[in-house]
C-alpha cells in the first residue's frame, strides 16, 4: 500500500463509503514490502498477530539481514533478528546505529517502544548452565513482548535439590519454559510441581547418543506430566511467542498490541 491508495481508504471510511470492520480487515491483507528481490517483508503482521515479524538470520547474509532490519525499523518501534552473527551486527550497525547485539543469545534488536507495566512474569528455568544461549534466547523475546522475565538457572535433575530450593517462585509463575538437554527430563519434573502452564524447549545438549537434541525432544513429547506444550529442538524464540500468547490471554480485553 502507498500513501494515495492509504488516503483514499481513509477518505472512504471518513464518507462512510466503507465500515471500519470491513477497513480492518482489508488492512490485514495488504501487500508486503519487497527489498531487492531476496526478501517481502510483511509489515502488517503485527495487525493480525500483534506482533510483527522476526528476522531469522542464518543463511542470510550480513547485508541481507542489514537491509531487511533498516525496513522494518522503519516502521516498527521493536524489531527482533535471531540467529546473528557478529558479522550481522556489525553490518546492521552501519544502517541502523541503535541496534543491539547479545553474543550469548545471538539476538539483535532495537526497542523504541514505551515501557510497559506488567504484572505477569513469565519463568524460564534452564537445567544447565549450557542451556542458557536458547533460554536468553527466550528472555529478549518475550521482553520485547512487552514481558519481564524471571530466571532459574542450572537446576536440573543430577541435583533435584537445588530445583526445589525455588519452589515457591515456581509455583507462583503465570507460565513457565522449560530449558534441558541430555535425556530432557526437567520439563516432566516441573510440570509434576506446578499447576501453570509447562512449555518445554529440548536443547541440543549432550553426548553423542542425544542426538543433536532428539532425545530431549523425545523424553519431552513422551512426558509422564500432562499438558507440556513442547517446541522444537532449540527453538527459545518459538516457547517466547507461544508464552507470551498465553500471557496475552491472561490479561484484561482492553490490552493493545504488546508491539
Amino acid at each position: 500500500m502507498n500513501e494515495q491508495s492509504l488516503c483514499q481508504l481513509l477518505t472512504e471510511v471518513s464518507r462512510g463509503q466503507r465500515g471500519i470492520e470491513e477497513t480492518v480487515e482489508l488492512l490485514k491483507r495488504l501487500p508486503f514490502e519487497p527489498v531487492d528481490g531476496f526478501a517481502k517483508i510483511d509489515h502488517h503482521r503485527a495487525l493480525r498477530r500483534n506482533r510483527p515479524e522476526t528476522i531469522y538470520c542464518e543463511g542470510k547474509t550480513p547485508t541481507q539481514v542489514a537491509m531487511i532490519f533498516e525496513r522494518m525499523a522503519a516502521h516498527a518501534p521493536r524489531v527482533l533478528a535471531t540467529r546473528a552473527s557478529p558479522a550481522h551486527h556489525l553490518e546492521t550497525l552501519q544502517r541502523v546505529h541503535r541496534v543491539k547485539y547479545d553474543a550469548v543469545s545471538r539476538c539483535l534488536w532495537i526497542d523504541d517502544a514505551p515501557a510497559t507495566a506488567n504484572a505477569l512474569q513469565p519463568m524460564l528455568v534452564a537445567a544447565g548452565t549450557s542451556d542458557i544461549p536458547v533460554a536468553e534466547e527466550s528472555a529478549i523475546a518475550l521482553e520485547l513482548c512487552g514481558y519481564c522475565v524471571e530466571r532459574i538457572y542450572d537446576v536440573g535433575v543430577a541435583g533435584l535439590h537445588r530445583l526445589l530450593a525455588h519452589l515457591p517462585h515456581l509455583q507462583a509463575a503465570p507460565v513457565l519454559i522449560v530449558f534441558a538437554g541430555m535425556e530432557g527430563a526437567l520439563p516432566s519434573v516441573v510440570a509434576g510441581l506446578v499447576a501453570a502452564p509447562v512449555i518445554a524447549v529440548p536443547t541440543s545438549v549432550g553426548y553423542g547418543a542425544s542426538f543433536g537434541g532428539l532425545a530431549a525432544l523425545l523424553g519431552a513429547l513422551n512426558s509422564c506430566s500432562p499438558g507440556i506444550g513442547v517446541v522444537n529442538i532449540d527453538n527459545g524464540f518459538g516457547a517466547a511467542q507461544l508464552a507470551a500468547a498465553i500471557l496475552d490471554g491472561m490479561q484484561p480485553a482492553s490490552k493493545g498490541a504488546a508491539q
